[in-house]
């Protein structure tokens, strides 16, 4: 109770000894509160400030040190007016890397062989290789009209894998084929071949095994001198045209063999330049006297050319001769009575539309020595070592240069001479 009164201010206490024991504050202890105090804070600020920056340095050293871990895929974008100012090797980039060495660049390819040694390279240039694919069915079904429709719209250049179209215009079977079959052995992918035959023949009877098995088109009479010979050899173009992988194409007959080996012909066709197809001017009656002022002014007799019917051409003439129709109908008209449509069509065709693209001689050897409106037919004993060699020479022009390879078939052969074909080719034909 004592205690309680003694801590108890007393409310009588009077201001006289209220002011005895706080005495009032003098002026210049209130000036130096004020300083301590001023003081103070402004140690607090500026602890507070050291301590951000302490915590902002921490913060960036360890985002700098995580960030450097992952390797920079960009860039980072610098703007040079806030960079500060740095001495010539700072700024200087880093030196270039070396250049990479060039490429090698392949030689260029060899021009076409034109040697019969070649044979044991042949099997090994990959003429048989898995990559190509057999053509389709040459039955293809359709009618003249339908087939040149579709033929007239394929495109003008072939696949990057180029075949020669073999068009093999008969009268019935292949008599030769055997040597045809020994020619195209091992070269599969790079031929494609069509048979046009008498419609009555049975072409079901060849083995499958039989490079010409499933290879006749649909096929009519053809008559020899008559215009028919003209609509077989665009049925035979427009065929192979529906395969867009051939790029030349040869009209051939049964009575026809090859002068060399496959490749020598494949490289001589694929290197050329122009297509061959024999064209001249010949006047007398076998020549310009076949010529009608009938087909006037579409075709003057200046225009009037003639030439073998065997022909070698490209891709881009045979889509020319499948779609013609101005020409063509002049002569279905008017080329009859002694005007035979297949030595003057395709060579007036040619000599008005094609000119400079074409060499103007066939690759076909024939004997035209003996006269007459045939030429001769070789029999059996026609046939050796040194005349097979001999045809394919000549005096002609390739690719801008003389050569004196200048055949690469060869006809009219009798059946008969099968077996000393077969038994020669080695050593003549190279095959």
């Amino acid at each position: 109770m004592k205690n309680n009164q003694q801590r108890a201010v007393p409310s009588s206490m009077s201001a006289k000894a209220m002011y005895a024991q706080f005495p009032p504050l003098s002026i210049n202890s209130i000036f130096h509160m004020f300083l301590m105090f001023i003081g103070f804070g402004l140690l607090v600020v500026l602890v507070t400030s050291q301590l951000n920056c302490s915590n902002f340095n921490f913060q960036s050293i360890n985002i700098s040190s995580t960030f450097s871990l992952i390797p920079s895929t960009t860039p980072t974008p610098t703007n040079p007016t806030t960079l500060p100012s740095l001495d010539e090797s700072t700024l200087s980039p880093p030196p270039p890397p070396p250049p990479s060495p060039p490429l090698p660049v392949p030689p260029p390819p060899p021009p076409p062989s034109l040697s019969l040694s070649q044979e044991s390279n042949n099997r090994n240039s990959g003429t048989g290789s898995k990559e190509f694919v057999k053509p389709p069915s040459a039955n293809h079904g359709m009618d003249d009209k339908e087939l040149l429709q579709k033929a007239s719209k394929v495109p003008r250049v072939s696949q990057k894998t180029k075949k020669v179209a073999f068009l093999f215009l008969t009268k019935w079977d292949l008599p030769l084929g055997p040597l045809w079959e020994k020619f195209f052995k091992g070269h599969e992918g790079k031929y494609s071949i069509y048979v046009h035959s008498d419609p009555s023949f049975d072409a079901t009877a060849l083995p499958e095994s039989s490079v010409f098995h499933d290879r006749y088109i649909p096929s009519k009479k053809v008559k020899w001198g008559e215009f028919s010979m003209i609509e077989a050899e665009r049925r035979l173009l427009a065929s192979a045209l529906l395969d867009i992988s051939n790029e030349r194409f040869v009209l051939l007959s049964e009575a026809c063999i090859p002068l060399t080996d496959f490749s020598t012909v494949y490289n001589y066709l694929m290197s050329s330049s122009k297509s061959f197809v024999e064209v001249y001017d010949k006047p007398g009656p076998v020549g310009r006297g076949r010529y009608s002022p009938r087909m006037r002014p579409q075709i003057q007799i200046e225009q009037w050319r003639k030439g073998s019917q065997w022909f070698e051409m490209k891709r881009a003439l045979a889509i020319e001769i499948v779609s013609d129709v101005k020409y063509y109908t002049l002569f279905k008209r008017y080329c009859k009575a002694g005007c035979y449509a297949d030595e003057h069509y395709i060579p007036t065709y040619v000599h008005i539309k094609s000119g400079r693209s074409n060499y103007n001689r066939s690759l076909t050897w024939v004997d035209w020595s003996r006269g007459g409106p045939h030429p001769w037919k070789l029999v059996r004993t026609d046939v050796t070592i040194e005349r097979l060699k001999s045809m394919r020479h000549g005096d002609c022009q390739y690719n801008g240069r003389s050569t004196d390879v200048c055949y690469l078939f060869a006809r009219k052969f009798f059946p008969n001479t099968l077996d000393r074909l077969l038994r020669f080719s080695k050593q003549a034909l190279g095959f």
